[in-house]
């Protein structure tokens, strides 16, 4: 599985690390630096029936929203990803979005169409977070987990980065499940969080690069709405659970 396979890798050693302010000359200046690999066309998506029963994908869109607050060049973007509650995720659908230099937008679109569109970058259910790429859906947006870094530390995009798309099927279409065994499947950015007996945060920032090849750093600080320091201090369970608060940039020349 990718995303162990990243816990075993090799430090990366981040050359020429500046500050904050490194990441934009000025406050109007668009996002172009370090692109990476781009797409225009879908490619299909492999295992689709098995997924749609797996991972129980719905035909609805979902009625939670994704709000941002910007913060010099970067974003604090919530996303309500608690699609009716714990009882009731199994019959609610994954919410959807895309990064933009507006901050993050909800793209309205169901579950099993998310399957033929490269409109959104990532997507959130609970506590899983899937990348539009290889088992996830059709584009090419991919992500790189910087173990042994900061977020504060990623003011440039590293040399020689490896960036992975979504892997959660076997060749035979069979699903690759989550190390927690909490019933979901092994999706790449699950490094951002721990299961002390509730969701903790990792702190574990990613390099996202979307399908026209920009790059952004990205960490999840809180899953709880109140609470997450106690979770992640003490195993103590949160209130207002799967309201995922990330902060993000894209990085700049």
């Amino acid at each position: 599985m990718k995303n162990l396979m990243i816990k075993s890798c090799v430090v990366l050693l981040l050359a020429g690390c500046g500050t904050e302010d490194d990441m934009s000359p000025d406050g109007e200046t668009t996002p172009t630096e370090a692109r990476g690999e781009s797409c225009s066309e879908p490619v299909a998506v492999s295992c689709v029936d098995e997924m749609i029963l797996d991972l129980s994908y719905q035909t609805t869109v979902a009625q939670t929203e994704v709000t941002n607050v910007r913060e010099g060049q970067q974003w604090i973007t919530a996303v309500d990803a608690t699609a009716g509650g714990f009882q009731n995720a199994s019959t609610n659908p994954w919410i959807y979005f895309k990064f933009t230099d507006e901050g993050a937008e909800k793209v309205e679109i169901s579950d099993e169409d998310s399957l033929e569109s490269m409109e959104w970058h990532l997507a959130a259910h609970r506590y899983k977070i899937r990348l539009n790429s290889g088992s996830g859906g059709p584009s090419c947006v991919k992500a790189s987990a910087l173990l042994e870094s900061t977020y504060e530390e990623l003011t440039e995009v590293p040399e020689g980065l490896t960036f992975y798309e979504d892997t959660y099927y076997n060749d035979d279409c069979t699903l690759i499940g989550d190390s927690f065994g909490m019933g979901g499947a092994q999706f790449y950015m699950s490094n951002w969080w721990d299961y002390p007996g509730c969701v903790a945060t990792t702190g574990v920032p990613f390099i996202i690069q979307i399908e026209d090849g920009r790059r952004l750093r990205l960490r999840v600080d809180s899953y709880y709405e109140s609470g997450q320091d106690e979770c992640n201090e003490n195993g103590t369970m949160g209130v207002g659970s799967a309201r995922l608060s990330m902060r993000w940039g894209f990085f700049y020349e």
